[in-house]
């Protein structure tokens, strides 16, 4: 039986952490979309890396069952990166809130009952979880804990009170770091851990999405306030995504790094604090 690192969302986060990780390893490559799982397994496979894919929903725990279904039939499911999501330009709230939250809860509770001792994963939040301002101690308990199913039923989670993307994007990003807290429970149980990254504005085609969009303006003055003044690269997340995955992480589990470049200190004490 093979060690099986199950990359959920075939873009360019997901593909550098892997490159990282999957040495000697078998790569499930899982994608909305089939012709992004094919491209990115052909970059892969070229640089020597044992690839096949697969396609997946993520707002669909039938969708998700069957990767773990397919993940367990190669081998021994050592690893999870899962970077599937929509951003605020790309998607309606309600869409955002069934496939950034609901679906990243579903992948957390599917994989943690099969994920291997000694295995580990790692989840693709984002620093818009980071700029939400403080929910109740019951909202942030609920996010965490709700079983998936329920999750959308949540009351602060109804269309009357998320009535814009970005809102419900940020709702979703916190969601996805306090349930990778509590998942940590639950994982550690098998000997496993899990951890997540929030990332800033790293150049990916959802990026440039965004820089694009109608938040255009307000990304590219993001990035020029910030500390480091300028956008990151996939390849440095794969490096902090390696060390999460790897036995240098090895007593790191439950946390939530933010990777923004000091997006979010300008936003909360420099001068992209609300006036």
């Amino acid at each position: 039986m093979k060690n099986v690192i199950v990359v959920i969302g075939a873009g360019s986060i997901g593909q550098a952490i892997a490159r990282r990780v999957s040495a000697g390893k078998h790569i499930l490559l899982a994608d909305l979309k089939q012709e992004n799982g094919d491209a990115a397994a052909k970059v892969l496979s070229e640089a020597g890396f044992e690839v096949s894919t697969t396609t997946v929903d993520i707002s669909s725990r039938m969708s998700i069952q069957a990767l773990v279904e397919k993940a367990t039939l190669i081998g021994s499911i050592t690893g999870l990166i899962q970077a599937a999501g929509v951003s605020p330009s790309q998607a309606s709230p309600s869409t955002i809130l069934h496939v950034d939250l609901y679906g990243n809860a579903v992948v957390l509770e599917e994989f943690g009952k099969v994920i291997a001792s000694g295995g580990s994963g790692v989840v693709i939040a984002s620093q818009s979880g980071h700029r939400l301002p403080a929910l109740t101690p019951e909202q942030d308990k609920a996010l965490a804990t709700t079983p998936a199913d329920e999750l959308l039923s949540l009351d602060f989670l109804q269309p009357a009170q998320v009535k814009d993307s970005l809102h419900a994007y940020q709702l979703s990003k916190r969601g996805n770091s306090l349930r990778v807290m509590a998942e940590a429970v639950t994982w550690g149980k098998r000997g496993a851990r899990i951890n997540a990254i929030s990332p800033g504005i790293i150049i990916t085609p959802l990026a440039k999405d965004e820089l694009s969009g109608p938040r255009g303006e307000g990304y590219r003055k993001m990035i020029d306030i910030s500390a480091v003044g300028r956008a990151g690269t996939p390849d440095e997340i794969g490096s902090v995504g390696a060390l999460l995955m790897g036995q240098d992480g090895a007593f790191i589990t439950g946390s939530d790094f933010l990777m923004d470049g000091g997006v979010t200190a300008a936003y909360w004490y420099g001068d992209l604090a609300p006036k």
